[in-house]
């Protein structure tokens, strides 16, 4: 052990207490954010538009469109694809901006649950 033992001060002057506060700084502002999130919505297309859907940041699938001309009784397996496809692309977008907002609140670290 180094003369004088170990002083358990933080590198750059940050104490303790300053980290407790930064730390509750950013969990107020990723619950914010994470409920701002919660409340948008997010839209996404597929077969050129013949199907919408939009989901929240809960991941729950809150509108669909269907347009008349994509139902065909003799090709329902190409309908189901469109809302698979437009589904999966609004979750997509919708955890994409969440994880831009993660990484812009941490500055880019991983804090691997954390939070």
């Amino acid at each position: 052990m180094a003369k004088g033992g170990f002083r358990g001060g933080m590198p750059g002057g940050m104490n303790q207490m300053q980290m407790m506060k930064q730390a509750q700084k950013m969990q107020q502002e990723l619950l914010r954010m994470q409920e701002e999130q919660e409340n948008k919505t997010y839209s996404a297309k597929s077969g050129g538009g013949m199907v919408e859907a939009t989901v929240n940041g809960k991941h729950e699938l809150v509108g669909l469109t269907i347009d008349p001309e994509a139902v065909d009784p003799d090709d329902v397996e190409m309908l189901q694809d469109m809302v698979i496809a437009a589904v999966n692309e609004a979750m997509r977008t919708a955890d994409a901006e969440a994880a831009q907002n993660m990484s812009r609140l941490t500055g880019g670290m991983n804090l691997g649950g954390l939070f």
